[in-house]
């Protein structure tokens, strides 16, 4: 998940929490069982804003989406430039371009569907990154890319070809069938073909790699694809974009619902509880929970004095509203 810069402290607070809730069962249950005072207070203060409705098939997952809102960004479903956006902070020449990320990670063959493994669980550092970047950068020259490094888990892509096309965030596509988001219409079949083929020829090239095979011998997953994503050519960035704390990403998408649910405490004990503070100053404050499928922002308005009356002993279920994320 991409990270937004701090902000001064004179700036109006805009929280945003990708992955607050969760499409399973098992998420709805530790979410029934959680404790979150902070939040609970916090959605007494609040009103619901905006509402950001679609499903978990979404190329583009809520927090994106509201992300790419915050920004003012043109674009649509799977076509919003967080590549050209992450790029630049890299400190890579963006130009006008059309960025994609190129993230190297492992497909997971299973008997009936191949598994997108989290990046993350790769453990790459920068030497053997850039080891695997140079071994396959003349493959994706050959098709007249522009290819960059920027980070262990982040490459770089430049075409043409990517200031159109709609692809999966790798928030969708991680622990999913590959399958589900590589399928397109006719305009899209053309490029995804290339990607396809492109995807093909790099585990040919890295299967016989030294890095891997010191992989292998130290028991950790091989580098055998990449995901492309974040397509789009570079748009400003807002001066007042909401902060992103992603801490419940990692543990949601392992369905790790122990760290999961300690992960909301610490937000809950944490950002939360500032977030508390200030709107109980009387501050501008804005929270933006969204879960797999909807992404809803909360935020301070006028209330009259029964209105105020009535929230104090109008009690809202935490749970209740992150379920409906």
């Amino acid at each position: 998940m991409l990270q937004e810069p701090p902000r001064p402290d004179n700036h109006a607070m805009h929280l945003l929490i990708p992955f607050a809730s969760g499409e399973s069962e098992a998420a709805a249950h530790v979410l029934r069982d959680l404790a979150l005072p902070n939040l609970t207070q916090l959605l007494g203060r609040l009103t619901l804003a905006q509402r950001d409705d679609g499903d978990a098939y979404s190329m583009s997952p809520p927090h994106e989406r509201a992300l790419a809102a915050a920004h003012g960004w043109r674009g649509e479903d799977g076509l919003y430039p967080f590549a050209a956006q992450a790029a630049a902070r890299d400190g890579l020449a963006v130009g006008d371009a059309a960025w994609a990320f190129v993230t190297p990670c492992h497909w997971l063959v299973g008997r009936d569907h191949i598994t997108l493994l989290d990046p993350a669980a790769l453990l790459l550092d920068e030497a053997e990154s850039r080891a695997a970047f140079e071994a396959v950068r003349g493959l994706f020259e050959s098709e007249g890319f522009r290819v960059e490094w920027g980070g262990a888990t982040r490459w770089y892509a430049a075409h043409d070809s990517f200031a159109d096309l709609h692809t999966a965030s790798l928030d969708r596509a991680i622990g999913r069938n590959v399958e589900l988001w590589l399928r397109g219409d006719a305009a899209r079949a053309a490029p995804l073909n290339l990607v396809r083929r492109l995807q093909s020829e790099l585990q040919l090239l890295l299967y016989p790699h030294a890095l891997n095979d010191a992989r292998e011998q130290r028991g950790v997953p091989t580098l055998n694809s990449f995901w492309l994503s974040g397509c789009g050519r570079p748009q400003a960035d807002a001066a007042d974009a909401p902060t992103v704390d992603d801490r419940l990403r990692a543990p949601l998408l392992a369905e790790d619902w122990v760290a999961w649910a300690e992960a909301w405490r610490a937000l809950d004990a944490g950002p939360l509880a500032q977030l508390l503070v200030t709107a109980r100053d009387a501050l501008p404050v804005t929270l933006t929970l969204c879960g797999e499928r909807n992404a809803h922002r909360f935020a301070a308005a006028p209330r009259s004095a029964w209105q105020a009356l009535r929230a104090r002993f109008d009690r809202v279920e935490a749970h209740a509203v992150l379920e409906a994320l």
